[in-house]
């Protein structure tokens, strides 16, 4: 028998409706009774996570845990998190409730290390908090890896934020793809969509280098998770 999976989404909401539909497409389903279970608390009003990291705003941490709290009492058997830099506070989640918290960013970086032994420069697309809090760049530094930040960085926020008032249209997409090509002429053998909105504009046949989605490696680790 699969296991519910809680979802901590509306950071933002088109990046959780986007992680819901991979969930979906990932699971082998001959029909609606075969797919799994999904809690969804798609909360837009959780605090910023940039300006809280940032020290310009409150830190979200409260609404995370209550948000992961009514999810256990949903039903919930596991939670994820539909964004990686509320990641950042992923002890106050694990703090509150009982049912484990599958980590994006542990999938992520596994996800690396599996299926691309030989990159050793990893070009980073991440937003200021996911970066300001070091939740990619350790590991990866951890695993002999070097990072490669986009020179760029405003230019790559306005874009995320874009996403987030629902420009996903082609000059969004044209300026995301020429993000990741500088980020290739930098040195990085790899991109990461370490931000659930990049691939929203940026698909791997976008990517001059083998690309790996965040997003992409979350689902996968949730529905094994779900259907062991």
């Amino acid at each position: 028998m699969s296991r519910a999976i809680g979802l901590l989404g509306g950071m933002g909401p088109a990046a959780t409706v986007d992680m819901m539909a991979r969930i979906i497409a990932a699971t082998p389903a001959g029909g609606d009774s075969d797919h799994l279970r999904l809690f969804v608390d798609c909360n837009p009003q959780v605090p910023d996570r940039n300006a809280a990291i940032a020290g310009r705003g409150a830190s979200p941490a409260a609404a995370l845990a209550a948000m992961a709290r009514g999810l256990e009492r949903q039903g919930a058997d596991m939670l994820a998190i539909a964004c990686n830099s509320a990641h950042a506070w992923a002890d106050d989640i694990r703090a509150a409730t009982t049912v484990p918290l599958v980590s994006m960013i542990d999938a992520t970086v596994a996800t690396i290390l599996r299926d691309h032994p030989a990159k050793r420069r990893i070009g980073l697309l991440a937003a200021d908090a996911c970066l300001d809090a070091d939740l990619y760049q350790r590991p990866l530094r951890d695993a002999g890896l070097e990072i490669v930040l986009t020179a760029d960085q405003s230019g790559f926020m306005t874009l995320i934020y874009g996403v987030k008032a629902g420009d996903v249209g082609t000059d969004a997409r044209v300026a995301m793809r020429a993000i990741a090509s500088d980020l290739v002429a930098d040195g990085a053998e790899l991109i990461v969509a370490a931000c659930t909105e990049v691939p929203l504009l940026l698909a791997a046949a976008d990517s001059p280098v083998p690309f790996v989605d965040a997003t992409d490696a979350l689902v996968q680790a949730l529905v094994a998770e779900a259907t062991r």
